[in-house]
């Protein structure tokens, strides 16, 4: 392994995890502020057993918390630096060249 890298397989899993747009704008609008199922249902204009998929993803790699309030479950981002990718990336348009 490369001295002090981190874990590209989990690194990895992580991409995969944000490689579906519907996934990355749940994390955007979980950065604006925490979000139950059915905020970001109306959101996306899912169903919600898709945006439960969507979220189970995100959390089992660790990209979102979830904490129960009664009947409902509200999601955060655990890691908030997760935003400083999303800046870099609004500079990518698929243009090597430049």
């Amino acid at each position: 392994a490369l001295p002090g890298a981190l874990d590209f397989e989990k690194a990895a899993t992580v991409f995969k995890a944000l490689g579906s747009p519907n996934r990355l704008i749940i994390v955007t609008a979980v950065a604006e502020g925490e979000r139950c199922v059915a905020d970001l249902t109306a959101l996306l204009g899912l169903d919600m057993s898709t945006v439960s998929s969507h979220l189970t993803v995100l959390r089992n790699v660790g990209i979102l918390k979830s904490e129960r309030r009664g009947t409902q479950i509200f999601y955060s981002l655990r890691k908030p630096c997760l935003l400083n990718l999303f800046c870099c990336l609004d500079d990518f348009h698929g243009d090597a060249d430049e």
